[in-house]
Protein backbone atom coordinates (compact mmCIF):
# COMPACT_ATOMS: atom_id res chain seq x y z
CA UNK A 1 0.00 0.00 0.00
CA UNK A 2 1.08 3.66 -0.75
CA UNK A 3 0.49 5.26 2.10
CA UNK A 4 0.94 9.15 0.96
CA UNK A 5 -2.39 10.41 1.47
CA UNK A 6 -3.60 7.92 3.57
CA UNK A 7 -5.61 8.31 7.29
CA UNK A 8 -4.28 5.73 9.46
CA UNK A 9 -5.50 5.15 13.23
CA UNK A 10 -2.77 3.82 16.02
CA UNK A 11 -4.24 2.80 19.19
CA UNK A 12 -1.91 3.25 22.39
CA UNK A 13 0.02 6.03 19.93
CA UNK A 14 1.04 7.69 22.25
CA UNK A 15 4.26 5.58 23.82
CA UNK A 16 6.61 2.77 22.96
CA UNK A 17 5.45 1.02 19.93
CA UNK A 18 2.67 2.82 18.95
CA UNK A 19 4.62 6.00 19.28
CA UNK A 20 6.90 4.64 16.88
CA UNK A 21 4.38 3.48 14.47
CA UNK A 22 3.03 7.04 14.24
CA UNK A 23 6.18 8.36 13.08
CA UNK A 24 6.74 5.64 10.77
CA UNK A 25 3.72 6.44 8.86
CA UNK A 26 4.07 10.54 9.16
CA UNK A 27 7.54 9.46 7.76
CA UNK A 28 5.83 7.37 4.83
CA UNK A 29 3.97 10.71 3.74
CA UNK A 30 0.56 9.41 5.42
CA UNK A 31 -1.83 12.49 4.98
CA UNK A 32 -3.23 12.26 8.79
CA UNK A 33 -2.47 9.95 11.64
CA UNK A 34 -4.88 9.58 14.83
CA UNK A 35 -2.84 8.77 18.23
CA UNK A 36 -5.45 6.98 20.08
CA UNK A 37 -4.66 7.21 23.97
CA UNK A 38 -6.68 6.04 26.83
CA UNK A 39 -4.12 7.79 30.17
CA UNK A 40 -1.44 8.69 28.55
CA UNK A 41 -2.90 12.48 27.28
CA UNK A 42 0.51 14.51 27.64
CA UNK A 43 2.52 11.59 25.77
CA UNK A 44 0.03 11.42 23.00
CA UNK A 45 0.08 15.46 22.56
CA UNK A 46 4.01 15.19 22.32
CA UNK A 47 3.65 12.34 19.71
CA UNK A 48 0.87 14.66 17.68
CA UNK A 49 3.42 17.26 17.56
CA UNK A 50 5.88 15.08 16.50
CA UNK A 51 3.90 13.63 13.39
CA UNK A 52 2.88 17.42 12.58
CA UNK A 53 6.18 18.40 12.18
CA UNK A 54 6.65 15.44 9.84
CA UNK A 55 4.21 16.92 7.95
CA UNK A 56 1.43 14.88 8.57
CA UNK A 57 -2.40 15.79 10.15
CA UNK A 58 -1.99 14.04 13.58
CA UNK A 59 -5.00 14.15 15.96
CA UNK A 60 -4.53 13.08 19.96
CA UNK A 61 -7.89 11.34 20.79
CA UNK A 62 -9.01 9.89 23.44
CA UNK A 63 -11.20 6.45 24.13
CA UNK A 64 -10.90 3.20 26.33
CA UNK A 65 -10.96 0.91 22.94
CA UNK A 66 -12.40 -1.64 25.77
CA UNK A 67 -15.84 0.50 25.43
CA UNK A 68 -17.41 0.23 22.74
CA UNK A 69 -19.02 3.29 22.62
CA UNK A 70 -16.20 5.57 22.49
CA UNK A 71 -14.38 3.26 19.93
CA UNK A 72 -17.43 4.25 17.57
CA UNK A 73 -17.21 7.56 18.17
CA UNK A 74 -13.37 7.34 17.69
CA UNK A 75 -13.98 6.86 14.08
CA UNK A 76 -16.55 8.61 13.01
CA UNK A 77 -14.39 11.92 14.53
CA UNK A 78 -11.43 10.50 11.86
CA UNK A 79 -13.79 10.37 9.25
CA UNK A 80 -15.25 13.43 9.64
CA UNK A 81 -12.05 15.44 10.02
CA UNK A 82 -10.47 13.31 7.93
CA UNK A 83 -12.48 12.05 4.94
CA UNK A 84 -12.43 8.54 5.67
CA UNK A 85 -9.91 5.80 7.20
CA UNK A 86 -6.85 3.39 5.29
CA UNK A 87 -5.09 1.98 8.14
CA UNK A 88 -5.58 0.63 11.68
CA UNK A 89 -2.98 -0.71 13.77
CA UNK A 90 -4.36 -2.16 17.63
CA UNK A 91 -1.52 -1.32 19.42
CA UNK A 92 -3.31 -0.80 22.62
CA UNK A 93 -2.93 -3.71 25.41
CA UNK A 94 -2.77 -4.42 29.28
CA UNK A 95 -1.59 -6.95 31.43
CA UNK A 96 -1.09 -8.08 35.29
CA UNK A 97 2.02 -9.79 36.32
CA UNK A 98 0.88 -13.33 38.04
CA UNK A 99 3.61 -15.75 38.18
CA UNK A 100 1.94 -18.71 35.85
CA UNK A 101 2.29 -21.78 38.41
CA UNK A 102 -0.02 -19.31 40.65
CA UNK A 103 -3.44 -20.32 38.63
CA UNK A 104 -5.37 -18.51 42.20
CA UNK A 105 -3.76 -15.20 41.22
CA UNK A 106 -6.00 -15.02 37.70
CA UNK A 107 -9.18 -13.88 39.29
CA UNK A 108 -11.70 -12.40 37.53
CA UNK A 109 -10.57 -9.05 37.51
CA UNK A 110 -7.13 -10.11 36.09
CA UNK A 111 -9.10 -11.73 33.13
CA UNK A 112 -11.91 -9.09 32.29
CA UNK A 113 -9.11 -6.03 32.09
CA UNK A 114 -6.71 -8.28 30.42
CA UNK A 115 -9.13 -9.35 27.40
CA UNK A 116 -11.39 -6.57 27.60
CA UNK A 117 -8.74 -4.37 26.01
CA UNK A 118 -6.56 -6.75 24.37
CA UNK A 119 -9.06 -9.45 22.53
CA UNK A 120 -12.50 -7.76 22.91
CA UNK A 121 -11.04 -3.93 22.36
CA UNK A 122 -9.30 -5.34 19.08
CA UNK A 123 -12.34 -6.96 17.62
CA UNK A 124 -14.26 -3.64 18.80
CA UNK A 125 -11.92 -1.20 16.78
CA UNK A 126 -11.86 -3.80 13.81
CA UNK A 127 -15.88 -4.03 13.71
CA UNK A 128 -16.19 -0.13 14.04
CA UNK A 129 -13.38 0.38 11.36
CA UNK A 130 -13.87 -2.30 8.66
CA UNK A 131 -16.82 -0.30 7.04
CA UNK A 132 -14.24 2.81 6.08
CA UNK A 133 -11.46 -0.02 5.19
CA UNK A 134 -13.52 -1.76 2.96
CA UNK A 135 -14.32 1.87 0.52
CA UNK A 136 -10.72 2.05 0.59
CA UNK A 137 -9.41 -1.46 0.27
CA UNK A 138 -7.56 -0.71 3.58
CA UNK A 139 -5.38 -2.79 5.61
CA UNK A 140 -5.65 -3.77 9.23
CA UNK A 141 -1.97 -5.03 11.76
CA UNK A 142 -2.71 -6.23 14.90
CA UNK A 143 0.12 -6.12 17.84
CA UNK A 144 0.47 -10.17 19.06
CA UNK A 145 2.95 -11.04 21.53
CA UNK A 146 5.21 -14.30 21.10
CA UNK A 147 3.26 -15.17 24.33
CA UNK A 148 0.61 -15.80 22.02
CA UNK A 149 2.26 -18.45 20.19
CA UNK A 150 4.49 -19.92 23.66
CA UNK A 151 4.13 -20.67 27.32
CA UNK A 152 5.41 -17.75 28.40
CA UNK A 153 4.12 -13.69 29.34
CA UNK A 154 3.39 -12.06 31.93
CA UNK A 155 0.08 -14.08 32.91
CA UNK A 156 -1.88 -16.94 31.25
CA UNK A 157 -4.60 -14.21 30.55
CA UNK A 158 -1.79 -12.16 28.45
CA UNK A 159 -0.69 -15.35 26.83
CA UNK A 160 -4.34 -16.20 25.89
CA UNK A 161 -5.47 -12.92 24.81
CA UNK A 162 -2.58 -12.47 22.35
CA UNK A 163 -3.40 -15.97 20.96
CA UNK A 164 -7.19 -14.78 20.85
CA UNK A 165 -5.31 -11.81 18.89
CA UNK A 166 -3.72 -14.33 16.20
CA UNK A 167 -7.04 -15.99 15.74
CA UNK A 168 -9.04 -12.96 15.16
CA UNK A 169 -6.44 -11.67 12.49
CA UNK A 170 -7.05 -14.86 10.87
CA UNK A 171 -10.61 -14.80 10.91
CA UNK A 172 -10.81 -11.17 9.63
CA UNK A 173 -8.84 -11.96 7.17
CA UNK A 174 -11.15 -14.31 5.44
CA UNK A 175 -13.94 -12.55 6.68
CA UNK A 176 -13.00 -8.97 5.47
CA UNK A 177 -11.76 -10.29 2.11
CA UNK A 178 -10.80 -9.28 -0.89
CA UNK A 179 -11.35 -5.79 0.42
CA UNK A 180 -9.36 -5.28 3.37
CA UNK A 181 -6.16 -7.16 4.53
CA UNK A 182 -6.11 -8.13 7.97
CA UNK A 183 -2.20 -9.18 9.94
CA UNK A 184 -0.38 -9.33 12.94
CA UNK A 185 3.03 -8.37 14.30
CA UNK A 186 4.37 -10.81 17.58
CA UNK A 187 7.21 -8.30 19.32
CA UNK A 188 9.12 -10.91 21.99
CA UNK A 189 11.01 -8.90 24.70
CA UNK A 190 10.80 -5.29 23.40
CA UNK A 191 12.83 -2.50 25.44
CA UNK A 192 10.29 -0.07 26.95
CA UNK A 193 9.68 2.00 29.75
CA UNK A 194 7.41 -0.27 31.23
CA UNK A 195 9.98 -3.30 31.51
CA UNK A 196 12.11 -1.26 33.48
CA UNK A 197 9.66 0.26 35.33
CA UNK A 198 8.11 -2.82 36.48
CA UNK A 199 11.94 -4.43 37.12
CA UNK A 200 13.89 -1.29 38.03
CA UNK A 201 16.30 0.66 35.74
CA UNK A 202 19.49 -1.81 36.64
CA UNK A 203 17.68 -5.02 36.53
CA UNK A 204 15.89 -4.57 33.68
CA UNK A 205 18.90 -3.59 31.82
CA UNK A 206 20.60 -6.69 33.17
CA UNK A 207 17.80 -8.94 32.25
CA UNK A 208 17.59 -7.15 28.45
CA UNK A 209 21.19 -7.67 28.16
CA UNK A 210 20.62 -11.54 28.96
CA UNK A 211 17.65 -11.81 27.01
CA UNK A 212 20.17 -10.28 24.22
CA UNK A 213 22.76 -12.74 24.51
CA UNK A 214 19.98 -15.77 23.80
CA UNK A 215 18.82 -14.41 20.80
CA UNK A 216 20.38 -15.11 17.21
CA UNK A 217 20.73 -11.52 16.39
CA UNK A 218 22.52 -10.69 19.81
CA UNK A 219 20.30 -7.70 20.11
CA UNK A 220 17.07 -6.91 22.35
CA UNK A 221 13.92 -4.78 20.01
CA UNK A 222 13.13 -1.53 20.20
CA UNK A 223 9.96 -0.05 19.26
CA UNK A 224 10.91 0.98 16.31
CA UNK A 225 12.09 -2.73 15.02
CA UNK A 226 8.48 -3.67 16.08
CA UNK A 227 7.05 -0.37 14.12
CA UNK A 228 9.06 -1.55 11.02
CA UNK A 229 7.48 -4.74 11.01
CA UNK A 230 4.08 -3.36 11.29
CA UNK A 231 4.81 -1.32 8.32
CA UNK A 232 5.85 -4.26 6.25
CA UNK A 233 2.74 -5.66 7.17
CA UNK A 234 1.49 -2.30 5.91
CA UNK A 235 2.81 -1.96 2.86
CA UNK A 236 2.85 -5.62 1.64
CA UNK A 237 -0.63 -5.91 -0.49
CA UNK A 238 -0.34 -9.60 -1.15
CA UNK A 239 0.00 -10.50 2.50
CA UNK A 240 -3.09 -11.26 4.77
CA UNK A 241 -3.64 -13.37 7.66
CA UNK A 242 -0.38 -13.64 8.59
CA UNK A 243 1.67 -13.08 11.73
CA UNK A 244 5.67 -11.50 11.87
CA UNK A 245 7.36 -12.42 14.63
CA UNK A 246 9.90 -10.03 16.16
CA UNK A 247 11.95 -11.31 18.70
CA UNK A 248 16.13 -11.75 17.23
CA UNK A 249 15.34 -15.10 16.26
CA UNK A 250 14.56 -16.31 19.74
CA UNK A 251 11.72 -18.43 18.21
CA UNK A 252 14.07 -20.38 15.77
CA UNK A 253 16.72 -21.13 18.40
CA UNK A 254 14.09 -22.39 20.79
CA UNK A 255 10.49 -23.29 18.78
Amino acid sequence: MELRGKVAIVTGGGTGIGRAVCLRLAGAGAKAVVINYSRSADEAEATAAEVSSSGSQALAHRANIADEAMVKVMIATTVDRFGGLDVLVNNAGTTHFVAHPDLDGLTEEVWSDILSVNLKGTFYCCRAAAPELRKAKGVIVNVASIAGHRGSGSSIAYAVSKAGVLQLTRSLAVALAPDVRVNSVSPGLVSSRWFKQRFGEDAGSAQEQSFASETPLGVVATPDHVAQAVMAMIEADQVTGQDLVVDGGLNVKYP
